[in-house]
């Protein structure tokens, strides 16, 4: 949703969104903990593996970085939302 749909939606349907956001960022949250496990893991293997090959290392890692970014960089949409409850004295 882009600001515009939001400040035209009722008080009601932003408390919806409101508990839809709560949602989300529980989810992300979780997700981002399992991805930067992965990576973790993937660090400690590569630095106590005997061999040291960057490729194999850097190739699986790519990936749940990538997925990282864009969970970030989709959370970052959802504070329009937030703005607009504070407008609304709906915190």
């Amino acid at each position: 949703m882009n600001k515009k749909t939001l400040s035209e939606l009722t008080n009601e349907e932003l408390l919806i969104e409101k508990k839809k956001l709560k949602k989300r960022k529980i989810t992300n949250a979780l997700i981002i903990g399992f991805l930067a496990g992965i990576v973790g893991f993937g660090i400690v293997a590569w630095i106590l593996g005997s061999k040291k090959n960057l490729i194999a290392f850097l190739l699986p890692m790519i990936f749940p970085i990538y997925f990282i970014y864009l969970i970030i960089k989709k959370s970052k949409n959802d504070k329009d939302l937030e703005i607009v409850l504070k407008e609304r004295n709906l915190n």
